[in-house]
């Protein structure tokens, strides 16, 4: 990397990690027409440009930087998360990381070129097959960014595969982060969007039916809830599919181990976050989504399919199959770009799965139940909560209404190192348990709420 000199420093002031010399910038300033990188910038809000001096130490050696990044780590609290709301605390086994930095799967390289990528695409081939495995669906594409942002892609599905509709309903009781995103890119496709109300916990069955007509293409529906509810799509695939719409499933993959799938409730399209599948909690990331269809609707599918074939040999080899992308079509045509960005997470999620097998994914399923029921029990006899939906199942997540204060209570469990009691946008709180929290924890959780009453 050229490094800058003393006049490139001074002329980019606060951009002093610049990685280009004076005559760089001058060049790239001069072909656009602009005197300075201050006039560059000049779009971004003042208040959002960092003009202080950066406090970087000086260069150190690998140990030292190990030693140095420890330290800084030892002054983050570390909290105990029982918090779900869309991102889950589950067990990540060791030996993952060892097994995704083999080399015949740890790359940056694109898989245009089968005969020098059949790690990668082997690992997105078997993580479509394992997606296709937990849904019930015929085929699915190799990653999305995360949850979210699958089922806003979902929603454009239905609209491409519907003609003449431009309607799609969500149910109220998606995550707020997945109806946030939905809005975005609706509003910027000219969709409308309307949403179902729910009813008692759940996505209301007759306010969907009142609701569908010959202009809704698709409708988005929870498979688990904002407030941890299996919901029961008895009947709504009925309903959907007679008024010519699509039924999209929004689902917890970790849970399709022990409920029913997408495919048994009649749904055309299955997406969600995968990061429930051993991806570690971080700070926001990074997540991965999934997507899964009835087969026609595979070309309707962002992104890239990989297939199994043989080579001339007669020998087990894997290749892209399918990929509507705009380099390769008609503009207008194409499906979002959606290639190997999550293909390490993709990767992450597939060892992790084989590690687990259906077993191991029942008894991850079996220990959150497990400990989310004792911890809703006990939390109910401390008499400083009120059960909102008292006769709807759940496995891992919860939400109650608190009869005391909120800020108190999170203030006390923050104490003592617990990260609960996170507030929804109803006044609820939520709390999540996986088979990450030993029962010493959840009867800590209990000990403390009951505290608050002295």
């Amino acid at each position: 990397m050229l490094q800058p000199t003393k006049a490139a420093y001074k002329m980019t002031e606060h951009f002093a990690y610049f990685p280009h010399t004076e005559k760089d910038v001058r060049e790239m300033l001069d072909r656009i027409s602009l005197s300075s990188l201050d006039e560059l910038y000049s779009d971004v809000p003042s208040e959002f440009i960092y003009r202080g001096d950066y406090d970087l130490p000086d260069a150190m050696s690998e140990q030292q930087l190990r030693n140095y990044f420890e330290k800084l780590a030892s002054r983050a609290p570390r909290k105990k998360v029982f918090v779900g709301q869309g991102a889950y605390d589950h067990y990540s086994p060791s030996v993952l990381q060892y097994i995704c930095s083999r080399s015949e799967f740890l790359t940056s390289y694109t898989p245009y070129q089968a005969e020098i990528s059949q790690g990668t695409l082997r690992y997105i081939f078997e993580f479509q097959s394992m997606i296709c495995n937990l849904t019930g669906m015929d085929v699915a594409n190799a990653s999305m960014y995360d949850g979210a942002t699958a089922a806003a892609e979902a929603m454009r599905v239905c609209i491409s595969s519907t003609r003449k509709r431009n309607t799609v309903l969500l149910s109220s009781s998606l995550l707020p982060n997945v109806l946030e995103t939905i809005r975005t890119y609706a509003r910027f496709s000219g969709i409308e969007l309307l949403e179902i109300p729910s009813l008692e916990g759940q996505t209301s069955l007759e306010a969907l039916r009142s609701l569908l007509s010959d202009q809704v293409a698709g409708v988005i529906l929870p498979q688990i809830n904002r407030y941890g509810v299996v919901e029961d799509h008895s009947a709504f695939s009925e309903a959907i599919h007679q008024a010519g719409a699509l039924m999209v499933e929004y689902c917890d993959p970790s849970a399709l181990a022990v409920i029913k799938s997408p495919a048994e409730w009649g749904a055309d399209i299955a997406v969600g976050d995968a990061q429930s599948l051993g991806i570690p909690l971080s700070y926001g990331g990074p997540y991965v989504g999934f997507m899964a269809c009835r087969s026609e609707y595979m070309r309707k599918l962002p992104g890239r399919l990989v297939g199994q074939t043989v080579d001339a040999q007669g020998r087990r080899c894997y290749v892209l199959t399918l990929q509507a992308r705009e380099q390769h079509i008609r503009r207008e045509k194409a499906t979002s770009n959606i290639c190997s960005n999550q293909s390490l997470m993709a990767l992450w999620v597939t060892v992790y799965l084989s590690l687990m097998g259906p077993k191991g994914l029942k008894r991850v399923n079996d220990l959150s139940y497990e400990g989310a029921h004792e911890l809703k029990r006990g939390l109910m006899e401390t008499g400083l909560f009120e059960d909102p939906f008292p006769q709807r199942p759940f496995i891992k997540e919860f939400v109650l209404k608190p009869l005391c204060d909120v800020a108190e209570l999170q203030q006390a469990l923050d104490g003592a190192g617990y990260f609960a009691a996170l507030q929804t946008e109803e006044g609820y709180v939520s709390f999540c348990v996986t088979e990450k929290h030993e029962a010493e924890e959840v009867a800590e959780i209990i000990r403390i709420v009951e505290s608050l009453k002295q």
